[in-house]
């Protein structure tokens, strides 16, 4: 029998080398000038900022340039008669391929999975060398941190000639009941031989448990260099549908057959769902409605920069679902396939974006360029590649679109709508869209938003009653809101079917885009992250999580409101030296969650409690300070003037005159001693794996230090190494891989990287005038 396929994850034995060689002729060519990386690699992230970086506040005053990657390997003589082909899941950005010298491929759009076949230019019996370019030298390109350098994982496939097509799997769910559920398996078997090739093609579809309940199949006949595409329905009974409370995955088995032997096999996750929305039910998941209570995302993960490791993009959809999320948009790009596949195994809801802007630039250097000639294979590769998640279920091709009001937008939007479509119909199309600017009129947009099913709104609250006035089959999701508008949103949402849902800009702090959410100082100018001076900020700091993982009081009060979970919270406002805090509509005033604030004893001080109780209670020191409702009529808040003392905050929720549940802040005294706490002692020894590693200044008591920022050095004694160190703070100006560095606000975070050892490993953190704190990490073995 013919071998199958085989897939190798091809993320070791990579050299790397900065430089601008051009075409296949790196600079450097000789060893000592390349050092060795293991993949996903992003470069940008290892150096410091600089107020120079042409990549400017857009992308976080953060170095980028041109870099190349290099990997020798033997191509076996059992690879002879075989199709060797290489998976990019995402290179930034303009990336160029060689191989043996032969220029192969290139893609420019970084956020762009893409296959490479290198089987016309193998040497089979041979070494080969394999060349990456990476080229970010052209900035400003980007509107937020990008990374760059391979920064998501590559594979290699080895398959017969007559193999299924990249991505050539679809299992959609074309009607769905209590008893039985019908779904529709569509497959494509590509034919890279040299003759026609009869195919006999099998699907088995197993259950969560293993158990097989379906079987299908076809017959056909691929011309040589050519695809042969079938369809067949299978029917499954007792579905087990999935949901974010049930996100339960099946399985799909296809088997190639050609003359009378298997010549490939994959397997595809899926699951049994289906999307509908309209004006009068909204969001249907499963013909039940739900309310998208969403954020937007970025792609980076702070001191790992953009660098796409799946346990970081598990960490990622973790905090988003405990912080009450059910829902996130991948904003403004494709995700990495290991988010989606967390988001499938976890339960989240993903509104699946394709691009920032279109054919109208918004930087110099961004996609702009390349629209005309890519935005097709760009497209259908984030659809084709991410249709089988059940996680995803909107698509959407645009935000803020230059064009969005003239004639070549609705152009554009009609084909990107119409390409969609053609590959998928399971799931509405939809953009994010800002208003016309200064004297533009509305509903100009009108012939826009009808090109799609669901009108993405970015910060227009304001209109959806009139415009569901004016037209009343419309149906609106906030694409992007304002962290102020958090009970506004939730009650246009609750009130209004039309209303699907709310994408709070942002969900967790990032990288780049620096400045947007900052606080201003009194006195200071309020001056827009887009109108530059924003150094030395390199980051946003509009999310309800923080860099670090840590939910900041906005993201407390947003669960609270939304009803998803919480049911108390207490943060204090930050006295303002000397007048008022100066915000932009993207950052309200700041609040903190401690009890500590050495300097303003008797001053009164703004305490906020969030309470889904009928009424809270305050006490400070045991002595009751008073009792406030806390109902939709006060949405969902209650704000006391404390003077402040010392001690012990404490806030009591009360439902029928009963105190149900407390909530305390207590005040910290001085730093005594350090504490790590990772997120989990036992991870792979796989090379990929991480261990996210919280750092906090206690004082004697176990309270956290909130004006702590000591120097904190990290050692590592075993099979691992630093992967990132850093904190909340987005105006410090160390590398990410800068050791020692600073805690800010008494808070830091570590990031272990597994080697490919089992083995224990010892972190050891030392910080001037504190006792050293360690913790032991456990490497276990993946085979």
């Amino acid at each position: 029998m013919a071998a199958q396929r085989e897939v190798v994850d091809w993320n070791s034995g990579w050299l790397f080398s900065i430089g601008a060689g051009a075409d296949g002729n790196a600079p450097g060519a000789e060893a000592d000038s390349w050092r060795a990386v293991v993949l996903p690699h992003d470069w940008s992230i290892e150096n410091p900022v600089s107020k120079d970086a042409p990549s400017l506040g857009d992308g976080g005053f953060f170095q980028t340039g041109i870099g190349w990657y290099r990997r020798d390997f033997d191509a076996p003589a059992s690879w002879r008669d075989r199709q060797v082909v290489i998976e990019f899941e995402g290179i930034y950005m303009n990336a160029g391929v060689w191989l043996n010298g032969a220029s192969i491929a290139g893609r420019p759009y970084g956020y762009s999975s893409f296959f490479v076949d290198l089987t016309p230019h193998l040497r089979i019996g041979g070494k080969n060398t394999l060349l990456v370019r990476a080229d970010n030298s052209a900035q400003p390109n980007c509107r937020w941190y990008s990374g760059s350098g391979i920064y998501r994982p590559v594979r290699l496939h080895v398959t017969a000639p007559v193999r299924v097509a990249p991505w050539g799997v679809f299992v959609a769910t074309t009607r769905l009941d209590a008893e039985s559920v019908s779904v529709r398996v569509e497959t494509t078997v590509a034919n890279g031989g040299k003759s026609a090739a009869g195919l006999s093609l099998e699907t088995i579809i197993t259950d969560p448990a293993g158990r097989e309940v379906a079987r299908v199949g076809a017959e056909g006949r691929a011309a040589p260099g050519a695809d042969f595409t079938a369809a067949a329905t299978a029917t499954l009974a007792n579905p087990q549908p999935w949901s974010p409370e049930t996100p339960v995955l099946y399985r799909a088995v296809t088997r190639v057959r050609s003359g009378g032997s298997v010549v490939d096999e994959v397997v595809t996750p899926f699951g049994v769902r289906t999307v509908r929305v309209s004006a009068e039910r909204g969001f249907e998941l499963n013909g039940r409605p739900l309310k998208l209570a969403g954020g937007n995302v970025h792609h980076d993960h702070g001191p790992l920069g953009a660098a796409a490791f799946a346990r970081a993009e598990e960490r990622k959809v973790e905090l988003l679902k405990a912080a009450g999320f059910n829902a996130a948009r991948t904003s403004h790009n494709p995700p990495s396939p290991a988010f989606l596949d967390a988001c499938d195994r976890l339960g989240l809801l993903v509104m699946d974006e394709a691009f920032d802007g279109w054919k109208s630039g918004k930087n110099p250097h961004d996609y702009g360029v390349w629209f005309d000639e890519w935005w097709r294979r760009d497209l259908d590769a984030m659809v084709l590649r991410d249709r089988n998640h059940p996680s995803v279920v909107l698509w959407s091709v645009g935000n803020e679109m230059f064009e969005r009001g003239n004639a070549d937008g609705l152009r554009i939007a009609h084909a990107l709508t119409r390409r969609i479509r053609k590959i998928d119909t399971t799931r509405p199309v939809t953009a994010g869209v800002n208003g016309m600017g200064k004297g533009g009129e509305w509903s100009r947009l009108d012939p826009l938003f009808a090109a799609f099913d669901v009108a993405g709104y970015n910060y227009e609250l304001g209109r959806h009653a009139a415009d569901h006035e004016r037209l009343p089959r419309r149906v609106i999701v906030a694409a992007e809101s304002y962290l102020s508008e958090t009970f506004a949103n939730w009650a246009a949402a609750h009130n209004h079917a039309y209303v699907i849902g709310d994408f709070v800009w942002s969900a967790i702090d990032y990288l780049g885009e620096a400045g947007i959410g900052r606080v201003f100082p009194p006195g200071e100018p309020i001056v827009k992250h887009w109108e530059g001076g924003q150094w030395p900020w390199h980051g946003a700091a509009c999310g309800d999580i923080d860099l670090t993982g840590l939910r900041k009081p906005g993201s407390h009060y947003r669960n609270i409101v939304w009803d998803r979970g919480e049911k108390l919270h207490v943060a204090v406002a930050a006295p303002a030296p000397g007048g008022e805090w100066g915000v932009s509509p993207w950052a309200p005033e700041p609040v903190q969650a401690h009890w500590t604030w050495s300097g303003h004893e008797g001053e009164p001080l703004a305490v906020e409690v969030y309470s889904r109780y009928d009424t809270v209670r305050l006490y400070l020191n045991g002595e009751l300070l008073g009792e406030k409702p806390t109902t939709r009529a006060e949405e969902f808040k209650a704000v006391f003037s404390v003077p402040y003392a010392p001690g012990k905050l404490e806030a009591a929720g009360v439902r029928a005159g009963r105190e149900t549940e407390r909530f305390a802040l207590v005040t910290a005294s001085a730093p005594a001693r350090l504490r790590l706490t990772p997120d989990r002692g036992r991870i792979s020894a796989d090379g990929q794996d991480l261990s996210f590693v919280v750092v906090e200044v206690l004082d004697a008591n176990g309270v956290v230090v909130p004006s702590a920022d000591h120097s904190v050095r990290y050692t590592l004694d075993g099979p691992a190494a630093l992967a990132g160190i850093g904190s909340a703070d987005l105006t410090d100006r160390d590398s990410y891989r800068a050791n020692p560095r600073r805690v800010f606000q008494g808070r830091a975070l570590v990031i272990v990287r597994a080697g490919d050892k089992a083995g224990t490993v010892k972190l050891t953190a030392s910080a001037p005038g504190l006792p050293p704190a360690e913790f032991t990490l456990y490497m276990e073995s993946s085979r």
